[in-house]
């Protein structure tokens, strides 16, 4: 496979597991000597997304996107997100009998309905026909494999994550502010509803719950919980001294397919708990670097006792290379089929 073309909807400015997914594996890609070229909503005039509006939907018609597969004369095609331009690329590839792969990075159908009354089941069939119309499906983990096949999902591909290790490490002290009371409980995310951070700023915790990251539930949670301490997004070397200042990470969230985060806070030293499911039940299971519960308080108290270098031991068994080859591994895969 010598070049690939990943049509995204999800990128810049946006700061979420998708985006670094992509450019990640991207880079390790490279590093492998494969051509990999880039079809976002940077190339098109867009909106702003109702009711997310930090997402931007592409105004692109057919042509434009057609012409653009041309131009780049990829190999491969890789449809990440089904966005405008991912449902376009999509068609367009059917189309012309050109095979193609696709991702199923956002349990999407939750993520509406925690918005607007609409049944999972649409969504869902909706979904299904997007994905079963290509050569193959990339899935994160097991348990997300396994719901998806229920569902009627075909042509399912493991395609892992990675975490890096140089960046996200253990620090001395803590970057935090000296007053506020220890323990640190912590979550790092995007602030919407559907990541269910409420259920966080629920607990009742001894020490101080922080948030950190930016999102449309933002002002509303800080005004409704003035004892938990917001420091909005932070990127790089800074949102790695973050996590390594914490003493628990706390992932509340139903809905993520994986949750990178939970790479990164453990690669940090950090432990974790968390509620039993997708993600948190394929990233930390019976690895002893987290606690899972339905009760998350008391999972929360019963993490800060893990040790800290066993955590990040665990995240070490997750590296960005190996992510890359899995997904060239299903990318020549299709073309075999």
């Amino acid at each position: 496979m010598s070049s690939v073309l990943i049509v995204t909807d999800a990128w810049h400015p946006q700061i979420n597991g998708v985006v670094r997914s992509i450019e990640r594996t991207a880079t390790e890609l490279t590093k492998l000597g494969v051509r990999v070229e880039f079809l976002t909503p940077l190339e098109f005039k867009t909106l702003p997304c109702p009711t997310y509006p930090e997402i931007r939907l592409s105004l692109a018609h057919r042509g434009m996107v057609a012409r653009r597969i041309e131009k780049y004369n990829c190999e491969h095609l890789h449809i990440s997100t089904e966005g405008p331009l991912g449902l376009m690329s999509a068609s367009i590839a059917r189309k012309r009998g050109l095979p193609f792969t696709t991702s199923y990075h956002t349990r999407f159908p939750e993520y509406v309905s925690a918005r607007l009354p609409i049944p999972l089941s649409w969504s869902y069939r909706w979904l299904r026909n997007f994905h079963n119309s290509g050569k193959g499906c990339m899935v994160a983990t097991r348990t997300l494999e396994n719901d998806l096949r229920e569902r009627g999902f075909t042509n399912l591909q493991r395609w892992s994550r990675g975490v890096d290790e140089a960046q996200f490490r253990p620090y001395e002290g803590s970057v935090l502010p000296d007053h506020l009371p220890r323990p640190y409980f912590m979550n790092v995310g995007r602030v919407a509803v559907e990541k269910n951070i409420e259920a966080f700023l629920e607990l009742d915790l001894p020490g101080t719950k922080i948030v950190v990251g930016d999102g449309p539930q933002l002002e509303t949670l800080r005004k409704k919980y003035s004892d938990a301490y917001f420091t909005g997004a932070k990127i790089g070397d800074e949102l790695a001294q973050y996590y390594a200042s914490a003493d628990v990470f706390v992932f509340p969230s139903l809905t993520d397919t994986f949750g990178n985060v939970l790479l990164e806070a453990l690669a940090c030293g950090v432990p974790v708990a968390a509620f039993p499911v997708m993600g948190p039940l394929d990233v930390i299971g019976e690895t002893g670097a987290g606690v899972l519960s339905e009760d998350l308080r008391a999972a929360a108290l019963s993490a800060i006792d893990i040790p800290r270098e066993h955590c990040r031991k665990v995240a070490l068994n997750y590296t960005w290379a190996a992510s890359a080859q899995q997904f060239l591994q299903n990318a020549e895969a299709a073309h075999a089929a």
